[in-house]
């Protein structure tokens, strides 16, 4: 399993309009393997845009 780690700092993204009213809107679910993607970190939504992917170990 990868690291979320393992593929490097944290690449942090811009929002495009407003923030979110509600914190739990910078989440997706991935349709292909079911983990909450934190939509703020580009490593993460790249990753899960890879076909066959497994979900990310996160780090503690």
């Amino acid at each position: 399993m990868t690291k979320l780690s393992d593929l490097g700092p944290p690449i942090v993204g811009k929002m495009h309009g407003n923030e979110p009213s509600d914190a739990r809107d910078h989440f997706h679910k991935c349709g292909a393997c079911g983990q909450m993607i934190d939509l703020r970190d580009l490593r993460q939504v790249i990753w899960h845009e890879k076909p066959g992917h497994e979900p990310l170990e996160l780090d503690t």
